[in-house]
């Protein structure tokens, strides 16, 4: 389980097709600390370690991962920031929501707005996602913990502040990329009881 804050910047440094694709991300955790198997939040996709350097560490990412990501839709090359989150800990803080680490779809940037030092982003979310977004709601997209600020249709938006442009890679967004959503596990129970119940 994760928390949606993000802890670091990876960036992939080669990507190798072989069954499924592998990938190496630098990194700038303490290597020491991660052990064969953890489970690290690349860009909210829930990936396993299988390899370590000394300031890197390498994943695999399944056809069914790449068909359901933008790893397979946008593609990673050598060079492109990553959101990093290392797994949530008994005691650790839960500044965000919980966010599994299961990537539902991905959402298309629309539009995107400075207000002042923060900025507006508009997001088109895939139909069968859209109904669980709600205003005021926690969304994770990339990675990172968002809240929705309001919903139109499958149009949702979210305000970006700078300290989270600085230390996420929402900074390199633009119009027209696509990013990964993972919707509230809560509103997914929510909408689940009310369809028994109903």
């Amino acid at each position: 389980m994760f928390t949606g804050i993000v802890t670091d910047i990876g960036i992939v440094r080669q990507v190798e097709k072989r069954g499924d694709l592998k990938a190496r991300i630098g990194t700038g955790y303490d290597i020491d600390g991660i052990e064969i198997g953890a489970s690290i939040a690349c860009d909210g996709v829930c990936l396993t370690v299988i390899a370590l350097g000394a300031d890197w560490f390498d994943v695999e990412i399944s056809a069914e991962t790449m068909d359901t990501t933008t790893i397979g839709r946008n593609g990673w090359a050598s060079g492109k920031r990553l959101n990093l989150e290392r797994a949530l800990k008994v005691g650790d803080e839960l500044g965000g929501h919980i966010v599994s680490g299961h990537v539902d779809g991905v959402a298309e940037v629309v539009s995107m707005l400075d207000e002042g030092d923060s900025t507006r982003i508009e997001f088109a979310a895939p139909a069968a996602l859209a109904r669980f977004i709600a205003p005021k709601g926690s969304v994770a997209l990339n990675g990172t913990s968002l809240t929705v600020n309001d919903v139109e249709g499958v149009r949702f938006g979210v305000n970006l502040i700078p300290h989270t442009k600085t230390v996420t890679t929402w900074g390199d967004v633009k119009t027209g990329d696509f990013v990964n959503i993972e919707i509230d596990t809560m509103a997914r129970y929510v909408a689940r009881l009310n369809e028994v119940a109903g």
